[in-house]
């Protein structure tokens, strides 16, 4: 019982953080589109008549995405795991880049698995934000998150990984989630691709459920290249990326 009382503030505080960061930059993007109606992808749909449906949703997600992080790093802090490497601008760097091009692969396949038959059931609620803003990121189920996100457990007990890579991670897989769901282009010119490959293409395959929408990065779209995705016309759209 003394474990979890230990654990405890650990998980509190990483749930505190994650909600800091979901709230506050979602209000930010939200003020900040609203200013430039000329960017959004769908110009015809409005989808923040879901925000408060989203908003529940991604309440418990990320309930579950602290659990994992923070169990995690608990048991590092417990010495469970690989003592982590020395934390230097380098080995942070390092790290940090690691631990993207595995997450990357990771949420990937378990994005598929999430596609199949199955296990659709669990990543329904995700698709019935067909105009996706930036609160939809996380508007999933708690067995979704689980599967997407276990890489934030695991990665602990494999790697000697310094939290504070992993820290930056999660965050990064945060607000790139949210840019890619916001349904604006945020950063390049309108008619132009920008870096964050999905707020092109996700408000458009969120409608094909044959599809499997892709993650943050160019890897991403690599792995969705590779592998058909049983759907000619998003096969069309990403290889034209």
């Amino acid at each position: 019982m003394s474990i979890i009382a230990e654990w405890l503030p650990y998980c509190a505080a990483t749930y505190a953080a994650m909600l800091a960061v979901y709230f506050t930059f979602g209000s930010f993007a939200e003020w900040f589109l609203r200013r430039h109606p000329e960017r959004k992808i769908q110009p015809e749909r409005e989808g923040l008549k879901r925000k408060r449906v989203e908003i529940i949703a991604s309440l418990k997600a990320l309930a579950m995405s602290a659990f994992l992080m923070s169990t995690g790093f608990f048991a590092q802090q417990q010495g469970w795991t690989p003592a982590p490497v020395e934390l230097t601008i380098w080995s942070f760097a390092l790290w940090w880049v690691v631990g993207l091009i595995i997450f990357d692969a990771w949420f990937y396949f378990g994005h598929r698995l999430l596609h199949w038959g199955p296990f659709y059931r669990f990543h329904a609620e995700h698709h019935k934000s067909v105009a996706p803003t930036v609160w939809s990121n996380d508007s999933s189920g708690v067995i979704d998150t689980l599967i997407e996100h276990f890489f934030y457990l695991l990665v602990w007990f494999v790697f000697p990984v310094p939290a504070l890579s992993i820290f930056a991670l999660r965050l990064f897989d945060q607000i790139s989630g949210m840019i890619g769901h916001s349904g604006f282009e945020f950063f390049a010119p309108v008619e132009k691709a920008s870096i964050f490959l999905q707020p092109k293409v996700e408000p458009i395959l969120f409608e094909c459920l044959n599809c499997i929408p892709m993650s943050r990065s160019r890897l991403n779209l690599e792995f969705t290249k590779l592998r058909s995705t049983n759907c000619n016309f998003c096969e069309e759209i990403t290889r034209s990326l």
